[in-house]
């Protein structure tokens, strides 16, 4: 489990719960298991967040370098993405996500869902690449 001390709102490169929401039955795929593709949305929903701070600014997804699905998302259960900056280029910011379910019938249970690893790069605009500061630049 993501250890919460590790949390600073302020630095993008700490890890952080960008993301809470629970499953719900329209998020699920025929045979009524939750869809794979919703739970990727939410990822890369939650690694945007954290992104847009590192980026101070709009990004677009440009790879998902990764996806790991470990365990199966049930309707009702609370899905809590953890995300934190893995790299910063010039243009572009590598996301590391981690994706954690608490069962509905108990609350204090976490069950390691998903990893997975998205670049996003920083665009302007005109929406054509835009160079990213880097922390040590003045503001």
């Amino acid at each position: 489990m993501i250890d919460p001390h590790l949390f600073d709102e302020t630095d993008p490169a700490k890890w952080r719960l960008a993301i809470r929401v629970m499953a719900m039955p329209a998020d699920t795929n025929a045979a009524g298991d939750i869809f794979g593709g919703w739970l990727m949305s939410q990822a890369d929903i939650a690694g945007a967040t954290v992104a847009v701070q590192a980026a101070a600014g709009r990004v677009v997804t440009v790879a998902v370098n990764e996806f790991r699905f470990v365990s199966p998302v049930a309707v009702g259960d609370i899905v809590e993405i953890y995300a934190r900056v893995q790299r910063q280029g010039t243009t572009s910011v590598r996301v590391e996500i981690a994706a954690w379910a608490r069962r509905e019938m108990d609350p204090d249970s976490h069950h390691h869902v998903a990893n997975a690893n998205i670049t996003y790069v920083a665009v302007a605009a005109d929406g054509r690449p835009r160079p990213i500061a880097s922390r040590t630049d003045p503001a």
